[in-house]
């Protein structure tokens, strides 16, 4: 066998190999190459696209979570100005109940001292109508009156 033809056999089979990996297996695996490419392309540009919504969601959240915690603020101090206005009109409740109550009592201890000077105005004048009729019962001596009357402020 001659090396000349071996050669030239070996490379026509060889272009032929070249040919048809060229012609029929290259396309599909290049379109197999590039539509992996593309879907790894749009994976990244979905996780791009996912990772901005987290972000935006994120912050969305920080936001409410803010708006959150300024409402509750402000209902909590609310609620301590309400508190503070109960207890002030709580205050003024008692306060008004106190004055009441105190001048109900002076009330009674003012009508108390009247009757008790009422009843000391009777005694009095029982003692003075007492002393009166025991003046005119005796007979008009000046020690008797003068003991009389000193008998009559012991008994005031």
């Amino acid at each position: 066998m001659n090396p000349n033809i071996t050669l030239l056999g070996q490379m026509i089979s060889f272009a032929f190999l070249i040919w048809f990996t060229v012609k029929f297996i290259w396309p599909p695996l290049m379109q197999a190459i590039e539509e992996r490419q593309q879907k790894i392309a749009e994976g990244l540009a979905a996780a791009d696209n996912a990772q901005k919504n987290l972000a935006q969601a994120q912050d969305k959240v920080a936001e409410e979570l803010k708006a959150a915690r300024g409402k509750a603020n402000e209902i909590i101090e609310q609620a301590h100005q309400r508190a503070n206005q109960l207890i002030d009109a709580a205050k003024a409740d008692a306060i008004a109940e106190g004055s009441r109550q105190k001048a109900l009592a002076e009330a009674e201890i003012e009508a108390a001292a009247n009757r008790a000077k009422e009843d000391l105005r009777k005694q009095v004048s029982a003692l003075a109508v007492s002393g009166a009729e025991k003046l005119l019962m005796r007979e008009i001596d000046a020690n008797a009156h003068k003991a009389l009357i000193d008998d009559l402020a012991a008994q005031l």
